[in-house]
C-alpha cells in the first residue's frame, strides 16, 4: 500500500477544480500528476471531468506508467508526464490542460514571446512548441522530449499545453500564467503588436528576479528541512548534519553537478512527501513502536 498524504490529494483536487473553474479544461480534458517518491506518482484518472475529481478518484502509478493503486483507471496521457519526470529531476508536478488562448497558439503552430512583460518572463519563461503527436501514444511523448530540459511550459501542436513545477500549485500557477501570456499576446496583435522588452530592460529584470522568487534547485526540503549542502545564509535544521559533496565520498556525478550528495533520498525539487533516512528521532520512534508491538503480542499469547 503506497502512502498518499491527504494534503497531497487535496492539492491535486484543488488544482483540478481551478482548471475547470477557469475554463482551462473542458469535459474530461487535461490531467495532473505529482511525485510521491522516486518510484511513484499520484495522478488523475482518465475520462473524468476535472471539476468532479475527488481525493478518492486519484490513482498511483510507477515510473513505467503501470497503475499500482486506485479504483479508477489511470489517465491515458501519463506518458508525457513520465517523459518530463525522467528528464527533469527538479520537476515534482505536471499539469496538462487545453487553455483556449494558449491552445489557439498551439493549433496555429506558433509560440509566444515571454519578453513582452516582466511577469511572463519570470513566471513562464521561454515557451516551447512541440511537434504534433497522437495523444495517448508514444508519438506525443517523443515530441516533447527535446523540449523538456530547457522549458517549464510547452505548447503541444494542435493539442494543448503542459507546465511543470516543484509542486502541484506552482505547476498550476504556471499554466494560468501561460494562458494569460497567450491572451495578452493575441490581444496585442489586434492593436498593432506587442513591444518586446529591450536587452537593457531584461538585464535589469534579471537583477531583481529574486524579488519574484527564484526557482533554486539547491534549497532545503519542503517537508523535512533537510539541506542538500551548506548554503550561505541558510541554517541547517537542528540535529540535521550539513551535507556537501566534498564531505561524502559516495557522491555521484549527479551530486557533483547539482550539489545533491544523496540523490537516492533527495534530488533537485525535493518532493514534499519524502523524508531522508536518519531523520533525528526516526529510529527512536521506530524502536518504541516495535517494543510496543512485541508487548501486545506477548500479552495476547499469555492469555
Amino acid at each position: 500500500m503506497i502512502r498518499v498524504p491527504d494534503a497531497i490529494r487535496r492539492e491535486v483536487v484543488q488544482a483540478c477544480q481551478r482548471l475547470y473553474q477557469r475554463g482551462l479544461v473542458a469535459g474530461s480534458d487535461g490531467n495532473v500528476s505529482v511525485r510521491l517518491s522516486e518510484k511513484h506518482l499520484l495522478a488523475t484518472p482518465t475520462g473524468m471531468s476535472k471539476g468532479l475529481v475527488q481525493a478518492d478518484d486519484l490513482v498511483v502509478c510507477d515510473m513505467s506508467g503501470e497503475q499500482v493503486q486506485g479504483e479508477r483507471r489511470l489517465t491515458t496521457e501519463i506518458k508525457i508526464h513520465l517523459a518530463a519526470y525522467a528528464q527533469r529531476a527538479d520537476v515534482c508536478a505536471v499539469v496538462h490542460a487545453h487553455p483556449p488562448y494558449a491552445t489557439a497558439f498551439a493549433v496555429a503552430n506558433k509560440t509566444m514571446d515571454e519578453r513582452i512583460m516582466p511577469e511572463a518572463y519570470i513566471a513562464v519563461g521561454k515557451v516551447a512548441l512541440a511537434a504534433y503527436g497522437t495523444p495517448s501514444t508514444g508519438e506525443l511523448e517523443e515530441s516533447i522530449r527535446p523540449k523538456v530540459a530547457d522549458h517549464d511550459a510547452i505548447l503541444l501542436a494542435n493539442h494543448g499545453a503542459m507546465t511543470f513545477g516543484r509542486d502541484v500549485t506552482s505547476a498550476y500557477h504556471r499554466m494560468e500564467a501561460l494562458e494569460q501570456l497567450a491572451r495578452i499576446s493575441a490581444l496585442a496583435e489586434l492593436v498593432g503588436g506587442a513591444r518586446q522588452l529591450s536587452g537593457e530592460e531584461i538585464a535589469r529584470l534579471e537583477a531583481v528576479r529574486d524579488v519574484y522568487g527564484r526557482d533554486d534547485k539547491n534549497v532545503p526540503c519542503l517537508q523535512c528541512g533537510w539541506t542538500p549542502r551548506e548554503i550561505p545564509g541558510v541554517e541547517t535544521p537542528e540535529g540535521m548534519p550539513a551535507r556537501s559533496a566534498a564531505s561524502e565520498p559516495a557522491a555521484t556525478e549527479h551530486a557533483r553537478t547539482t550539489g545533491y550528495s544523496n540523490p537516492g533520498v533527495h534530488w533537485p525539487g525535493n518532493p514534499p512527501v519524502w523524508t531522508p533516512r536518519g531523520t533525528p528521532g526516526e529510529e527512536l520512534v521506530r524502536d518504541m513502536a516495535r517494543r510496543a508491538l512485541r508487548e501486545v503480542r506477548n500479552t495476547d499469547s499469555n492469555r
